[in-house]
C-alpha cells in the first residue's frame, strides 16, 4: 500500500505475464480500480501510469 497526500491510501498490485507486467491500483476509500500494462523491465513507469489513470478516474466521478 502506498500513501499520497492528495490521493489517500492506494493498494498497488503487480502481475507478470511473460514480457509484460500489469499494475492494478485500487483507491481504498472508494474501491475504484484501474490498471495499466507495460514492459516487465519498467515496473515503476507502469505504476506511474496506473496512478495517473486512477487520478483521472477519481476526478471524473
Amino acid at each position: 500500500m502506498s500513501g499520497d497526500a492528495d490521493l489517500g491510501e492506494v493498494i498497488v498490485e503487480f502481475t507478470r505475464n511473460g514480457p509484460y507486467v500489469k499494475c492494478s491500483a485500487i483507491h481504498v476509500a472508494t474501491g475504484r480500480e484501474v490498471s495499466a500494462m507495460g514492459p516487465v523491465n519498467e515496473p515503476k513507469a507502469v505504476e506511474r501510469v496506473a496512478i495517473a489513470k486512477l487520478r483521472r478516474a477519481l476526478g471524473a466521478s
